[in-house]
């Protein structure tokens, strides 16, 4: 399912244009097409998770969306007008895992500096307090831990009131405690009607945190929607169950629908595209499965099934 047309608002409603359009983009490095052909709309209080595997073109999608390299082909607008221009009105955040910080300086100054130089601009102590950095306001920025660097980042990002906020693996080097807390502070940033869009290769934040999950391949859309309709689009389930005695795996491997297996100990799992028979063939087999579950995959055995089927179409083309 790919958004168009009206706006989808943290609350469900829709109403408005999307702050960010690719249309028709493609972007090449020599002979390597990072993006092809890209089509893809961002709107108003959407929180929207770009995943795809190394090499698949989110860090050339983000380049170009902020403006940091020109397209070979296509156009690109946030806000309606040419990144450059959206990013100098100050409608732009963005928490980028490329570019150090500055190191001789306290991280006060360093917020204070960002807070500065945004047209709109939140109080620094604000600031500071949203992304948990408070603490750490007198230490020099060169003492920091790669954690509290990202935290850093992340107050850079949010320094002032930007209408569209991007994540380049935000939480990274994060524990526990600040991930809870910073997603806490980005949920309040889409209610209020602002997009946040963030690369990860954490699935898992993706499948909790996202309302709109992009799946890129090869520079391209491979998949987009909410994280329940990618999961519905990997076409299979997961079957566990344990199995005494000798476990033949040339036998399980004959099983109808499978598409992956995988034995450790007693205990099988399988991937299945009908779930239903490949279980009556277990029985079938004179085998007498032990502890059985049947679930729908997670966004990563999803993001897992659709790649790779992607990878093998092309590979038999």
């Amino acid at each position: 399912m790919t958004t168009t047309g009206n706006t989808f608002t943290g609350d469900g409603r829709r109403t408005g244009a999307p702050v960010v359009s690719f249309e028709n983009v493609s972007k090449s490095y020599g002979d390597v097409r990072a993006v092809a052909d890209l089509d893809l709309q961002l709107y108003p209080g959407e929180t929207v998770a770009l995943l795809g595997p190394n090499g698949a073109g989110k860090s050339s999608t983000l380049d170009l969306l902020l403006g940091l390299r020109n397209p070979d082909a296509g156009r690109v607008e946030l806000f309606g007008t040419t990144p450059q221009q959206a990013i100098a009105r100050g409608k732009v955040g963005a928490m980028l895992q490329t570019g150090g910080l500055m190191e001789d300086v306290k991280v006060r100054q360093l917020v204070r500096l960002a807070c500065d130089l945004h047209p709109q601009a939140h109080p620094v102590e604000q600031v500071m307090e949203h992304a948990g950095i408070t603490e750490i306001a007198d230490r020099m920025v060169n003492k920091l831990s790669g954690g509290q660097e990202q935290r850093v980042r992340f107050a850079m990002a949010t320094a002032g009131a930007s209408d569209l906020i991007v994540l380049d693996e935000p939480t990274t080097g994060m524990d526990v405690t600040s991930r809870q807390a910073f997603w806490s502070v980005m949920r309040e940033q889409a209610r209020q009607g602002r997009a946040v869009l963030f690369a990860t290769h954490y699935l898992e934040e993706a499948d909790a945190i996202a309302d709109r999950v992009v799946v890129l391949h090869r520079g391209r859309v491979l998949a987009d929607g909410s994280a329940a309709e990618i999961k519905a689009k990997a076409g299979a389930r997961r079957i566990v169950f344990d199995l005494e005695g000798h476990i033949s795996e040339a036998t399980l491997r004959e099983l109808p629908f499978l598409s992956s297996l995988e034995i450790s100990g007693r205990t099988v799992r399988i991937q299945s595209h009908d779930a239903d028979a490949t279980v009556h063939a277990v029985y079938g087999l004179g085998l007498f499965p032990r502890n059985l579950e049947v679930a729908g995959l997670g966004l990563e055995q999803a993001f897992i099934a659709i790649t790779d089927a992607a990878t093998a179409e092309e590979a038999a083309a």
